[in-house]
């Protein structure tokens, strides 16, 4: 399986209509499968199964390989936004069932609630909406290897938006998805910890965070 190096997204949050709008669906390489599939008790199986029905999504446990950080999908997208027009860009992104998946560092689901909470208290956080963080002992959702539009139809629009593309996935932690966040609330204020992208291009180049 093949993909070219860069997913992208229509230009502003007013344009967003519907959940379709979020951005095409990638495809996942090789060697992001076998990421995903570590995951995994039985990493071969899955890939075995993959190699068979490279349209159907899978359960995958958290906590070791990755953990996720599921947010409604606008306000994932606001995220996402801030993180490749401002910030270090992002791991794998995924859109399942309207909200928004996006792939963190091991240890962030138990960290970044209190980070959030901690921001709220000393009133310098926005009205950030509740983020569901899926660390040890839970599992998820991925989506199909394949893109949309595979033979069979993925559930619920379940696509990948930043998809797996190596064995060692650049990964955000907590410190970044708080900053990801908080900004997010505050879409007037740019303050930037990355050089910007190309406004013109809206594309999230992910060779940038290598």
């Amino acid at each position: 399986m093949s993909r070219t190096p860069y997913e992208t997204f229509p230009g502003d949050l007013a344009d967003l209509g519907d959940l379709g709008d979020l951005g095409d669906a990638a495809e996942v390489t090789s060697d992001g499968a076998a990421w995903l599939a570590s995951a995994g008790t039985y990493p071969r199986s899955t890939l075995a199964f993959w190699e068979e029905r490279p349209d159907a999504p899978v359960v995958l446990p958290c906590g070791t390989v990755f953990d996720v950080v599921n947010a409604p999908a606008i306000f994932g997208r606001r995220m996402l936004d801030r993180l490749w027009d401002e910030g270090p860009g992002s791991g794998p992104v995924a859109v399942l069932r309207g909200r928004m998946l996006l792939f963190a560092a091991p240890g962030t689901a138990a960290r970044l609630p209190s980070l959030l909470d901690w921001e709220e208290w000393g009133g310098r956080g926005g009205a950030v909406p509740p983020l569901l963080c899926h660390g040890t002992g839970d599992a998820v959702t991925v989506p199909a290897p394949a893109p949309h539009g595979a033979p069979s139809p993925a559930p619920a629009g379940a696509r990948w938006l930043v998809a797996p593309d190596t064995r060692h996935p650049w990964l955000p932690g907590p410190e970044i998805l708080l900053w990801a966040a908080v900004r997010a609330t505050r879409s007037t204020v740019r303050i930037s910890i990355f050089p910007p992208a190309d406004q013109d291009a809206k594309v999230y180049d992910v060779s940038r965070r290598r």
